[in-house]
């Protein structure tokens, strides 16, 4: 199987309920799925607002800054809905992805301004699993049964799937079903790396 190409300015925008902001689903699967069933899924939000964070019982979540000055996440522990049963994070575009229990009471303050940010959702079958930041060059040894995607925030980069090597512009993601051991190794200014359980 080859990459799925997704460019951000292809996928539709969806309006929050509570209007603060818009999401853009790039890709979900398994493939047939309906509405909220989907086992994992990558999207870019952009929050035009202060306010909470809709909640994904079951949903293992990471969240990355991409632009604007950033957030601060507070992070409620379960059943304690107070400021001192909540951990708080401060994310900026050169922070690490932010991994968290998605079915947690969560409130995001922006910094200064309104920010666009990269969601990856899971669900339990598709763990272990990791996201991270990459800068200029990496390289990933992939193991079967794996799916694997890079989202390419800023100029355009070169990723190589084993002998094939694809060029992916700027604000576009790609991803695929890895059924054989393979080594990726990415070319960048700045991108996403992901892998999780297939």
């Amino acid at each position: 199987m080859s990459w799925h190409v997704v460019h951000l300015a292809d996928a539709p925008a969806t309006p929050w309920r509570n209007g603060g902001g818009i999401t853009r689903e790039l890709a979900c699967g398994p493939a047939g799925h309906t509405g909220t069933d989907w086992q994992w899924r990558l999207s870019v939000a952009e929050v035009a607002a202060s306010g909470p964070f809709s909640r994904f019982d079951g949903v293992t979540r990471w969240f990355a800054v991409l632009q604007g000055a950033g957030v601060e996440l507070r992070v409620h522990t379960a059943g304690d809905s107070t400021a001192r049963g909540a951990d708080l994070h401060r994310l900026t575009v050169h922070d690490a992805p932010l991994c968290f229990d998605g079915g947690l009471a969560t409130d995001c303050r922006l910094i200064d301004g309104p920010t666009q940010d990269f969601n990856l959702m899971l669900r339990q079958a598709c763990l272990p699993a990791r996201m991270v930041r990459v800068h200029a060059n990496a390289e990933e040894l992939v193991h079967a049964s794996k799916f694997v995607a890079v989202y390419v925030v800023s100029t355009g980069a070169s990723v190589r799937f084993n002998a094939e090597e694809l060029y992916v512009p700027p604000a576009t993601l790609v991803w695929r079903h890895v059924t054989k051991a393979a080594t990726v190794r990415i070319a960048c200014e700045h991108a996403l790396w992901m892998e999780w359980s297939a």
